[in-house]
């Protein structure tokens, strides 16, 4: 018995232990096990390395992003040890078996004042035609939301899961580091025309075309992970589809002192009124004018707003199978 079979040997007990007690509206132990296996399963390992982070173009005159950018500017050399992230961004699948457990589903519900509930309910269904079809992405209703998740992957595994830092997500997102401005099968773009402007064509049975999905669309409707070729490293959709929560609180400049090996960003909002958290993948939220869309664009958003996420798990060798 390797030691992944043996912390989930061990998951099994507690889990049926905790079930004895358990709300019959939370689900099976099975179930939460078969999230947890899942979420190893799908972990890609990274090795680490030195690389420069931010808009590297810049270095030779020739800035991949243009629009409202000077955040990335100019790139700064950082090392980051070893480690592996999540292949897919999270599902709902995953995401509201993670909220049933922890007793929270019905936190974010109309009747008890969640209002985007409305618009994008925190359910998942397996009807394809649904923006909550069990196989797309998640968008978790703020960050603590998503933070807990990988926490409480960490807590059932007994591995060491967390949101990625910004540095993790840019450099598994270049494929450890390389001069690409897409995360796609070849860094480049060629973009699956759905849900693009002025129209926001919403088809779910039309299937994916070219390599991502870089939209503008207000719209909850997502297609599902993996619905495009993945990078080189066997990621997907970290260019479009969904944005992404990391660890890191926001600082336009953080560049400028950045730590160089393993930063995290600030240690504590640079705004304690208005914290605000690093999204990542602003093709998969907003419009992708100006290189918006490639994998150097950084914003912040507060921690209420709700995104997409992924996972990391921060040890220096690849999980066991």
């Amino acid at each position: 018995m390797n030691r992944r079979q043996t912390r989930l040997a061990g998951l099994a007990v507690t889990l049926i232990v905790a079930g004895c007690s358990s709300s019959t509206s939370g689900p099976t132990p099975e179930r939460v096990n078969g999230i947890a296996e899942k979420a190893l399963d799908n972990m890609v390992f990274v090795e680490g390395g030195t690389f420069m982070l931010g808009d590297v173009g810049v270095l030779n005159g020739k800035p991949y992003t243009t629009f409202n950018s000077e955040n990335n500017k100019p790139p700064v050399e950082v090392t980051l040890d070893s480690y592996s992230i999540s292949k897919h961004e999270t599902t709902w699948e995953e995401f509201v078996v993670y909220l049933r457990d922890v007793g929270r589903a019905q936190r974010y519900t109309l009747e008890n004042g969640y209002s985007m509930a409305y618009k994008l309910p925190m359910t998942s269904n397996k009807d394809p035609l649904s923006p909550n079809y069990y196989r797309k992405p998640a968008r978790s209703p703020n960050y603590g939301e998503a933070e807990g998740y990988c926490a409480w992957l960490a807590n059932q595994t007994g591995v060491a899961f967390a949101l990625p830092t910004e540095a993790q997500w840019e450099f598994a997102a270049r494929n450890r580091g390389k001069n690409v401005p897409y995360a796609t099968n070849d860094g480049t773009k060629r973009n699956d025309p759905y849900l693009r402007r002025p129209k926001e064509h919403v088809d779910p049975s039309i299937p994916p075309s070219g390599n991502m999905l870089s939209h503008s669309s207000l719209k909850p409707e997502r297609r599902p992970v993996g619905s495009y070729p993945p990078s080189p490293i066997g990621l997907y959709d970290m260019s479009g589809n969904v944005a992404e929560w990391t660890q890191d609180w926001y600082d336009e400049n953080a560049y400028q002192h950045i730590d160089p090996h393993n930063p995290q960003g600030p240690g504590e909002p640079v705004n304690p009124e208005k914290p605000e958290k690093v999204v990542r993948d602003w093709a998969g939220r907003g419009d992708h004018v100006g290189g918006g869309g490639t994998v150097f664009v950084r914003g912040g958003a507060p921690m209420s707003a709700s995104n997409g996420f992924r996972c990391v798990v921060n040890q220096p060798e690849p999980i066991d199978g």
